[in-house]
């Protein structure tokens, strides 16, 4: 019996290390996480560039028609649809000026500001 709970110990000890997150895991953890904040910033600074002059500084809408960005359904493929194709005549297809990457970028950014 002792030699049965001595192996149920250890069955139980070796599992509770194998879950444990690897270095290697971490480390994939932690550069995916910077990767995702990369992204982030590069997002924020497009987003400077090319929209903040109508959809406000920080996502700050200024009183205008223009939605609050900060408010944005978590959707993005109607983000990324209304950026490329404009959308009723308020704002322009974008399509044409930024990459797919960009868009990405500008999504990442936008949903990490998102406050529903």
């Amino acid at each position: 019996m002792r030699g049965r709970l001595s192996g149920a110990a250890y069955c139980a000890a070796l599992a509770i290390v194998a879950s444990a997150p690897s270095t290697t895991q971490r480390a994939m953890a932690q550069q995916s996480r910077d990767v995702g904040q990369a992204k982030i910033e590069q997002g924020k600074a497009t987003f400077a560039a090319k929209c903040s002059h109508c959809h406000g500084p920080n996502m700050v809408n200024s009183g205008t028609i223009t939605p609050d960005l900060r408010r944005f359904p978590d959707d993005k493929e109607r983000f990324v649809n209304t950026v490329k194709a404009g959308r009723n005549n308020r704002m322009p297809p974008w399509g044409d000026v930024l990459n797919d990457e960009e868009i990405a970028e500008l999504w990442a950014y936008v949903s990490s500001q998102r406050k529903p």
